[in-house]
Parts: structure tokens; sequence; C-alpha cells
């Protein structure tokens, strides 16, 4: 399993080669390669290029990196793979290639000149080409090489500089910590509520909002770690603990599969109302079917094309709820109402009997994360004291209430259950309430764009009429 990326530099064009022919990093230069260029000429010949075309400035060379899975390969098939990909993707260019076997994991380096030696054009890297090529073709050389490749999901974001530079060197970051531990939770749950529980009792502090968000306590600020994978989202850790962890982290099957809903045929309705009026509205953007003569773009209507999207979720939230009139909307948004201000009751509620039992909690989960420190005391070792005291503090609380840990612990596990599902469906609700103001804003406009089009269209036919 190959994981790619390209880092363009504007300068170090040398210090970018010797740094991917490190002997000491590629078994004493046994894992490189050249193309279009030397051994040991690689800086000038790619600097004379740069001067017969006169393209010295900006972009010097980019720098792609192939990183495999531990064990996965072998260092000679991580630089046949390297090699394959620079044939493929790289014609023309003057490419140092050093597979690099100083890591737990085996990584190909692939530093490449700017400027192609044979058309004297430069290379431009966006995110289209880096999955359409780039990811597409190193994707394609491991599975015929027999190895396993990424599912494709969301592209991730990026990590900030010193994140990096520990994993670089090798170094635990808190977000591999964090993710380890969200894996264990993972395996160890019997379901979302006794997840949150075990990532209670291994010391995290829980947002729950539109991210699932996890911090140490003690800590200032929340990690997502789901805006960098879809595993660690509220759906992708429920789909994880019915059983389908191995296969994910595999590659053998998605996080959230996409699987469209079957829709049986029936005939194309006629339309009125409200539904009526946005089917003319994206007839007139040129999204239904293609007109003969566009029509005159007010600067509005050049605005709703780039909305077009926005537009087909309110015509699809108009359809299924069978809104057609002022009358119909005024229901809707009723019904969406009420219903959102009982979820809110029902949260409020839940919250309060979590706000009476909280003290409870946190000392289950105190007793549970600090053990270790008090065997640790136990035995003599000094520094212990603070996690000792407060280890014996929640045992008494767990004492004195009188309740069961094993009944705490259900209880807590039911409740956080029970929140997760309210806020999920209080967010649907708030999308529902949004898409109604949303729609009565927009109407308007859309009529008076509609009424505009039309007699522009009017004034057209007029005056073909009058050349005949």
């Amino acid at each position: 399993m190959a994981v790619t990326k390209i880092l363009p530099r504007n300068g170090g064009l040398k210090e970018a080669i010797d740094y991917v022919l490190n002997g000491d990093k590629t078994d004493g230069h046994i894992l490189t390669a050249h193309f279009n260029c030397d051994p040991g000429r690689e800086y000038r010949e790619m600097m004379k290029t740069k001067l017969e075309t006169g393209r010295l400035d900006k972009r010097q060379c980019y720098h792609i990196i192939q990183s495999f899975k531990p064990g996965e390969i072998t260092p000679e098939l991580a630089l046949e793979i390297a090699k394959a990909f620079a044939q493929e993707h790289l014609d023309g260019f003057e490419v140092v290639i050093g597979t690099h076997v100083d890591r737990h994991h085996i990584h190909s380096h692939i530093v490449f000149n700017s400027v192609n030696a044979d058309t004297g054009e430069k290379y431009h890297s966006t995110q289209q080409s880096y999955y359409q090529q780039i990811r597409a073709i190193s994707d394609r050389l491991c599975r015929e090489h027999g190895l396993s490749v990424i599912v494709q999901g969301a592209p991730a974001r990026s990590v900030s500089y010193i994140e990096w530079l520990r994993q670089s060197r090798g170094q635990p970051t808190f977000r591999s910590l964090l993710e380890a531990d969200l894996r264990d939770a993972i395996r160890d749950a019997n379901d979302l509520g006794h997840f949150f529980l075990l990532m209670e009792h291994k010391g995290y502090e829980i947002h729950h909002g539109g991210r699932l968000g996890f911090r140490l306590r003690g800590q200032d600020r929340y990690q997502y770690p789901g805006r960098q994978d879809p595993l660690f989202t509220e759906d992708g850790i429920r789909t994880a603990i019915q059983g389908n962890l191995e296969q994910i982290e595999a590659g053998l099957r998605p996080v959230l599969p996409v699987r469209p809903a079957y829709q049986p045929y029936r005939k194309h309705p006629k339309y009125s109302g409200f539904l009526a009026l946005y089917v003319h509205y994206l007839y007139l953007l040129g999204k239904i079917e293609k007109r003969q003569y566009p029509p005159r773009m007010t600067p509005h209507l050049r605005q709703a094309v780039m909305r077009f999207e926005q537009y087909q979720v309110q015509f699809v939230f108009l359809r299924e709820n069978n809104i057609v009139t002022q009358a119909d909307m005024d229901a809707v948004q009723s019904r969406t109402e009420e219903s959102l201000a009982k979820l809110m009751k029902q949260r409020t509620i839940l919250n309060v009997r979590k706000k009476r039992r909280q003290h409870l909690y946190t000392a289950l989960a105190d007793a549970e994360a600090l053990a270790p420190s008090k065997a640790l005391y136990e035995e003599g070792l000094t520094g212990m004291e603070a996690e000792f005291e407060k280890y014996m503090e929640a045992v008494k609380q767990l004492e004195k209430c009188g309740i069961s840990a094993e009944r705490l612990t259900e209880e807590k596990a039911e409740i956080y259950e029970q929140l997760a599902s309210l806020n999920r469906e209080i967010r649907a609700e708030r999308r529902k309430l949004k898409l109604c103001q949303e729609i009565r804003q927009q109407i308007p406009a859309m009529e008076q764009d509609i009424q505009n089009t039309d007699e522009h269209q009017k004034e057209v036919q007029e005056h073909e009429h009058r050349r005949r």
C-alpha cells in the first residue's frame, strides 16, 4: 500500500538531490536510479536545462514520496515501482530516485526538474492531476505487484510542520497516539456508547458536535481525527464497531460505502407551485436541458449558476416533502420546529441526568485510568503521590454512592448512546429548518429572474419576427 504526496520546491535543488541519493539511506547508493541525467552530474544538467529554456524562476523541482506499509514490500520492489512510475508519468523530465531503508517503513523519494528537457515546458501540479495521475498510477502499479491500495475517500488535509517533522523522525505525535487509542476502543467496544465510555476511561474528553473531537485532560484544544480519516467520524466508528475494522484497514472495503437506494421507474410528474418554479429556474440555468439560445445572464442569475448544487438540494427537499404552496411550506416548517423542540427537550433531560452523575462518571474514569499509577506507588516508585491520592478519592466516591461499577458503566454507556442518537436527529432537523428559511429568501429573486428572462425572450422573438 503506497501513500503518495508531492511537494513543490522553489529552491534547494542540490540539497534535495543530495538527500534523495544519500548513501546511508539507500544502502550505499545501491537503491538509486537516474532518468535523463548522468550520475554525479544531476544538478548541473538540470540547471543547464533551465538556462537553455530561460526558466530559472519560481519552481525549481518537485519531490514525490511513496511510503509503503511496513512488512509488505522489499526495497528492490519499491525501487522498481518508483522507476516504473517515473517512466510513465515523467517522460522527458530529469529524475533522480532513491529508496530509503533507514526507517521502519520503506519509502521512495523521486526528485525531478520542474522543466521538461524535451519540450521546455514546466510541470504543473494540481489536486486534480494528483488524484487522476500520480495517485492513480501509483495505485495501479501497486495492484499489478499484488500490493494493497488505499480505498478512495475524501482528500486528507495536510498536517502541521511540527507534526510532519516528528513523523519523519519516527517520533510519536499526539495524532498517532490518539488514532491508536481510537482503534483499540473500536476493537473493544460493543456499541457507540460503549466506545465513548472506553475513550473516557483512557483519559480523553469528548466533544459531541458536527465532528467528534478528542483531547486529553489538561490539553487546551480538541483534535478532530475525522477530518483526516472518515474511519474516525461518528458513522465510520459505528460501521467499524460492527466488525469491519480489519477489512477497512486492509483496504478491502471503504469506510462508508455509497450505495444509492433502488428507485423503481416512474413517469416524470407534472409540477406546480414551488416545484414548478424550481424546475423553470433550473431550466433557465441550463442544467435540465440544453437551450438553443442561452438566456441573458443577469448578475444575480450568474451567481445562481454557481450555486446550482444548492438549488438541487432544495428542489429534492421540496419534492420529498411534497411542498407545492406557501401553506405546505408553513406546515413543514412548523412540524420541523416542533420536532426540534421535542428533541432539544429530550437532550436537555439527558444532559441533566448526565450532570447529576458526572462526578461518579469522572470518578469511574479516574479509577480506571489511574489504576496503574496506584500499582507503581505501592511498589515504592516516587512521584506518584498525587495520582495515588486522586485514585483513592475516586474509589472512595464510588464506594460511597452505593452503586456498583458495572451498573454505572452500563448507565453511562446508555446515556452516551442516546445523546449521540439525539444529536444526529437534531442536526438533521436543523438542516431541514435551514432549507426552509433559504427557500423563503430565494423564491422572490428567482421569480424576478424568470420574469426578466421571459421578457428578454419576447424581445428576441419580436426582433426575429420583424427581420423575417
